[in-house]
């Protein structure tokens, strides 16, 4: 008969068995800190990468006591209720401020921690995680949207459009097609199975035309192919990676914000908050406050390559379709000339320099950011009333950045400014 270990050696071997233990949890530990996880294959970012839309001091090209009192004789006007405004100039955040209240009367100011919704800046959102889907070859951008289990339907030759046609308002269909019956509360899906019915307005991938239920086909993509739903996925891989903590994909997300502000009809006119453009995620559907939109213009700038890549930016940002101007148009809208569209984005020249952004608008807010790519320097504002007068501040701000004469963009009561001085050394 053969006899078993003694105390002593048990002790030893049960010892040497924990510490081989402890070192393979060590490695696995390790192995898991340097790996992204996976959620159904696509890969999550674990740590956010730490920007910031804290204002730096240093010398700036822009005037910013000369912007700040532009800003309070806009907040003067009958029809301004809050405002907030973020700026960056040569990738340094400069200028960071809310204006004026939450709710009028209410004495409750807007800090830049006040929510706002962004309307169709969220469009950018929605094109970069397409994007970054492809990136990972979960989808290909040139792939019909027909493979792609959407109920996306549209009228003639249309088996081939792409995602990237969608994307880029490339369906050749009437703009903001059936917006109306969005409005009246139809379902947003249904009505997406029904544009096929629309006459064609273009062939297919030939032309722009804005929309609202076409893009957010993009919703479909994205859930279909993570399995989550589209809010989860915009926070995992971009809001919480990019330290965006107040940022939110619905009426939930926004009214128990801390601060939020209340949307305004003209005249100061309160009114309430509807779910119908939360009902199309894609194209309309995201919360935050003015730090979280400065930290998304700097990821749009390049500041997160390890969010949104380099070579996602070009495909992002690059101008795929020329955008005929329509309608009246006020002197800025004129004055930003060469305008294209992308994927979710804008662009324009503005005075020789090449421009990128979107402009927002759902009933009782506004939203706007544009941005300078090659300069890394822009500018993001989000008010809560449905006078857009304050978007023409981005020209006053690029005007001051680019040394130009001042123009009296805003033309509110009061705001003439007085001649340029002349050059120095050309006094006669």
């Amino acid at each position: 008969m053969r006899k078993g270990l003694g105390r002593g050696k048990w002790l030893v071997f049960g010892s040497a068995v924990a510490l081989a233990l402890i070192a393979v949890a060590a490695l696995i530990y390790a192995a898991l800190q340097r790996s992204p996880t996976l959620t159904d294959g696509v890969p999550a970012i674990r740590k956010p990468v730490g920007l910031s839309a804290d204002p730096e001091p240093g010398p700036t090209a822009v005037d910013y006591a000369r912007l700040d009192a532009r800003i309070r004789l806009l907040m003067l006007q009958p029809d301004m209720v809050g405002f907030a405004i973020g700026t960056v100039e040569k990738g340094k955040v400069r200028f960071v401020r809310g204006y004026g209240e939450v709710l009028a009367g209410s004495g409750e100011a807007v800090t830049p921690d006040t929510v706002f919704r962004w309307g169709s800046v969220s469009k950018g959102v929605a094109s970069s995680l397409v994007v970054k889907l492809a990136e990972e070859g979960r989808l290909s951008l040139d792939a019909p949207i027909a493979s792609m289990g959407t109920t996306l339907t549209l009228p003639g030759k249309s088996a081939k459009l792409s995602i990237a046609d969608v994307l880029s308002h490339r369906v050749g269909i009437v703009k903001n097609a059936w917006d109306d019956r969005l409005e009246r509360g139809e379902d947003p899906k249904q009505i997406r199975r029904e544009l096929g019915t629309l006459p064609a307005y273009c062939p297919p991938s030939t032309c722009y035309q804005y929309q609202n239920i076409s893009f957010d086909a993009a919703t479909e993509v994205i859930e279909g192919l993570t399995a989550q739903r589209y809010a989860t996925v915009a926070h995992d891989r971009l809001f919480a990676p990019l330290g965006m903590t107040s940022a939110s994909v619905d009426r939930h997300g926004l009214e128990t914000a801390k601060s939020w502000a209340r949307p305004h009809r003209m005249a100061r006119e309160i009114t309430s908050v509807n779910d119908i453009y939360y009902g199309v995620p894609a194209a309309g559907g995201v919360n935050s406050s003015i730090r979280d939109l400065v930290k998304w213009m700097r990821a749009q700038m390049g500041a997160a390559p390890a969010v949104l890549s380099p070579a996602a930016l070009e495909t992002l940002h690059r101008p795929r379709i020329y955008t005929p101007p329509h309608g009246r148009r006020s002197d800025m809208d004129k004055a930003l000339k060469d305008a294209h569209y992308g994927l979710g984005w804008r662009s324009f020249t503005y005075q020789g320099h090449h421009l990128v952004g979107h402009r927002g608008f759902v009933d009782g807010y506004g939203s706007l950011m544009l941005f300078d790519p090659k300069d890394q320097s822009g500018i993001v504002m989000l008010w809560n009333s449905n006078w857009g007068r304050g978007s023409r501040l981005q020209l006053e701000f690029f005007d001051h950045l680019y040394g130009l004469p001042p123009t009296d963009w805003l033309e509110v009561p009061g705001s003439k400014l007085p001649p340029a001085p002349p050059p120095a050394g050309n006094s006669r």
